[in-house]
């Protein structure tokens, strides 16, 4: 459904680049450029067509902020975007084993408890000689 640049998907409303651009308070080629960087990276209509989510126009938005009130350029903007990304990947999968932790049985002290299998590392210490007396 379309309603003045304005599109609903699956995953929420998405902008066309025109309407991303003044949301975000950029010209449309600024968003052009940062798509080329990957600064941002928009969904695609079957025509090739940008479509800006409202994450999109956040991140936009980040990039005016970080580029002009606080003068880093471009590369080390991108730098905080995948940052930021490794953080917010990382924070999902800590919360992902905390709930692993959470579900299994509470169990008592010197019980064993089964493990998952993963690479396991063995370390074998020789014997020690016995003197001989």
């Amino acid at each position: 459904m379309m309603m003045a640049g304005k599109f609903e998907s699956e995953g929420g409303a998405t902008f066309m680049i025109s309407v991303a651009a003044e949301l975000a308070g950029m010209h449309a080629q600024t968003l052009r450029t940062y798509d080329r960087l990957g600064l941002v990276t928009p969904q695609r209509t079957s025509g090739g067509g940008r479509r800006y989510s409202a994450r999109d126009v956040e991140v936009l938005r980040e990039i005016q902020r970080l580029s002009q009130e606080e003068g880093v350029n471009l590369a080390g903007i991108k730098r905080i975007i995948d940052l930021s990304n490794q953080v917010d990947a990382l924070q999902q999968r800590v919360r992902e084993l905390q709930t692993e932790v959470d579900n299994v049985p509470h169990r008592r002290s010197g019980e064993l408890v089964p493990v998952p299998r993963t690479s396991a590392l063995v370390v074998w210490q020789p014997r020690r000689k016995r003197n001989a007396d």
